[in-house]
């Protein structure tokens, strides 16, 4: 089995209610075999006395352009 390692390019966060918050990020996963980059949404909380973060759920979405689009648009819409 090939080993990932992900590597973030860029992170930017939403907080909301008390100690949760919503991560949208573009990532990068490479193997031996090559790379692959997507965006990442992912759902967590702050765990309590500044002791980090941990998160929930994640879906990851390809990064060509109309794809985005069509997200973005559907999220404004719904």
């Amino acid at each position: 089995m090939a080993r990932v390692e992900f590597i973030t390019v860029k992170a930017e966060e939403i907080k909301f209610g008390r100690n949760n918050f919503i991560e949208v990020a573009r990532k990068v996963a490479k193997t031996e075999e090559g790379e692959n980059e997507f965006i990442s949404i992912s759902k967590g909380f702050y765990l309590p006395e500044n002791a980090g973060k941990r998160f929930r759920n994640s879906v990851s979405l390809p990064t060509d352009d109309d794809t985005a689009s069509k997200v973005a648009d559907l999220l404004k819409t719904i």
